[in-house]
């Protein structure tokens, strides 16, 4: 048996292959430098080690492009002053939990299993100072509630 090709079946072949590649292709970034980082909540404290993202493009770039993140893991984005913020899930593959924290640590807002690879816009619902992302289902697991303290230099002293 022979495949023939013709140019309109061998132009489609070599595009789904272009792109085939280009899925493997995406970037995929490992963890950088972690942090720890503990959550005080009425079912005790959690222990964590976050990212710590503290300029524009560490925040930009997220958690966007990776496909796993280890249960005790998160990222933490410092936005160095108080004020109302949004985030989004744009390239971001995985479920997110994301906590919205006042400055001087307390959590104010908690948006649980966001839609990953949307650009829906998440409020922070009022002025915070950073946004904790865990993955999906880890604040209600362990019992985290808006109120509850996190425990991290950046609010010390605030």
């Amino acid at each position: 048996m022979s495949l023939r090709f013709t140019r309109p079946r061998a132009a489609a072949a070599l595009a789904a292959l272009a792109f085939v590649l280009a899925l493997l292709a995406a970037p995929v970034r490992a963890e950088g430098p972690t942090e720890p980082l503990s959550i005080v909540s009425r079912g005790g404290r959690h222990a964590f080690q976050v990212e710590v993202m503290r300029d524009d493009a560490g925040r930009a770039q997220g958690l966007m492009f990776r496909r796993s993140m280890a249960p005790d893991h998160g990222m933490l984005f410092d936005f160095a002053q108080v004020a109302p913020v949004t985030m989004w899930m744009k390239n971001t593959y995985l479920p997110l939990d994301m906590l919205f924290i006042r400055a001087d640590g307390t959590v104010s807002r908690i948006a649980a299993d966001t839609e990953p690879l949307s650009t829906r816009v998440i409020p922070s619902g009022g002025p915070v100072l950073a946004v904790l992302e865990l993955n999906a289902g880890t604040a209600a697991k362990l019992g985290i509630r808006a109120g509850d303290k996190v425990e991290h230099p950046l609010f010390r002293g605030r």
